[in-house]
């Protein structure tokens, strides 16, 4: 008898089952993939390593004489970049590895599906089999993931199993990059690849339903970030919707008029969706709703003793959410008071130039009804971005809710990634104007863009 069971082992999962062990919790984790889940092994590390080596040939293959420095005949060897991904993923879900033994997490590498209830009234809980072998523990934390959604559009199924068309992972996959690639949708996914495939030289179109790439990103940071990468070569079609996949196009409708795109490979990336069936949830009763399973603050579901993590509950499918996730759910099992919050998550697009975002937008924040104004600033306020970004013309937005509290900040430029952080602290602390104004940023940094945005607030 254990007294936690977790299922799936992504960043919720492998965490959570790190901290029960910590405070004294006999655990099991079930992974029948790899440790790590997508974030690790398909989706944000391996695309970051990736992406990081076409930064390097962008600067090398040209870039770099903005700053007088030249190299002749730059080279993208793509199969290498891959191989030093692959040695990246390696080490890391070794890592993860080597921690939960050292933790005491019985691993079982084994697909998972709950059986039901323990009818005892001594020890009750829940029966998990694996493996050929069965499980039991008081409580269940669910943190099965995400997979990619797939549209119901004629010849998708025939153009996956023959590998003209692609999720992330086959992407991710791929050892030498096509020649022509139709990306189908130009949120997170799609952007970060069509900043990869445009960096190895690949002729790009992305093909986007709605009116703006980026998603909920802020509309003018989007619009700014789609004008970077027309200028590279990247054709964007909005408005327009796949309709069809054949072995060498894709077929999409814009405007009311159908149209053949001609490609090597067609990658679809229009969002992902949580991962709740064939996992026995029925047989416990959990609730599953538009397709997720509902938590409330506590991360737990409808079922007393069963908690969920991560991607499983659709409330924000990033892997550092379900990090904090996975954090509240072991407090409150372990009888602490925590609770999740959601208003201060940041998300980044990893592009190049990087876009990244958290809080309200203007908009968003007056469609809730809040008397919000706006501060926008060049991020050629900040001399360090000045001295690294020749020609950069990012931006940096704060977002007030009437003249004290900020409620949100939005960044195109680099390193955003590295600054949104600190921009999330401000806000989920709730700290004032004049308290933010104290904090001394060191000079010269990117991240003084904050400070300019504060004085000029």
């Amino acid at each position: 008898m254990h007294d936690l069971i977790i299922i799936g082992g992504g960043p919720a999962g492998y965490h959570a089952a790190e901290l029960a062990a910590k405070e004294g919790l006999k655990a099991v984790l079930f992974e029948e993939r790899s440790l790590g889940g997508v974030c690790l092994n398909e989706g944000c590390i391996p695309s970051k390593a990736l992406l990081y080596s076409a930064k390097i040939f962008d600067y090398a293959n040209g870039g770099g004489a903005r700053y007088g420095v030249t190299c002749e005949a730059a080279k993208f060897d793509y199969a290498a970049a891959v191989r030093r991904k692959a040695k990246v993923v390696k080490k890391l879900v070794a890592g993860i590895e080597a921690t939960l033994k050292r933790e005491g997490v019985e691993v079982v590498k084994a697909r998972a599906e709950i059986e039901g209830r323990i009818e005892d009234q001594i020890k009750g809980g829940f029966a998990v089999r694996a493996g050929g072998q069965d499980y039991r523990a008081a409580k269940l934390l669910l943190c099965t993931g995400s997979e990619p959604l797939l549209p119901p559009i004629g010849g998708l199924k025939d153009a996956l199993a023959s590998g003209f068309a692609m999720t992330n992972r086959e992407m991710l996959a791929l050892t030498e990059p096509p020649k022509r690639l139709a990306i189908v949708g130009g949120g997170v996914i799609g952007m970060e690849m069509a900043s990869l495939m445009t960096s190895a030289l690949c002729e790009v179109t992305v093909i986007e339903m709605l009116d703006k790439i980026a998603g909920p990103t802020d509309a003018e940071i989007a619009a700014l970030l789609q004008k970077e990468y027309e200028k590279r070569g990247v054709r964007f079609l909005l408005g327009a919707k796949l309709t069809g996949v054949d072995q060498g196009s894709v077929t999409y409708e814009q405007g009311g008029k159908a149209e053949v795109l001609p490609c090597d490979r067609a990658l679809i990336s229009i969002g992902r969706r949580p991962v709740t069936a064939g996992i026995g949830l029925e047989r416990i009763g959990v609730e599953v709703r538009q397709g997720a399973v509902p938590t409330d603050a506590q991360q737990k579901t409808n079922v007393p003793g069963v908690f969920a993590a991560g991607d499983i509950n659709g409330t924000s499918m990033l892997a550092h959410t379900a990090y904090r996730e996975a954090e509240v759910a072991v407090n409150v099992m372990c009888g602490r008071k925590d609770a999740m919050e959601y208003d201060a998550i940041p998300s980044v697009i990893y592009t190049n130039p990087e876009a990244a975002g958290v809080g309200e937008t203007l908009q968003t924040a007056r469609a809730k009804g809040i008397d919000a104004r706006e501060v926008t600033l060049p991020m050629m306020y900040s001399g360090r971005y000045m001295a690294e970004n020749e020609g950069g013309g990012g931006i940096c937005k704060l977002v007030w809710a009437g003249e004290r509290r900020l409620i949100g900040v939005h960044m195109l430029g680099n390193p955003a990634s590295e600054i949104i952080a600190t921009a999330a602290a401000l806000i989920s602390r709730e700290i004032s104007l004049e308290q933010a104004k104290k904090i001394v940023f060191p000079h010269p940094s990117v991240a003084e863009i904050l400070r300019e945005g504060l004085f000029h607030s």
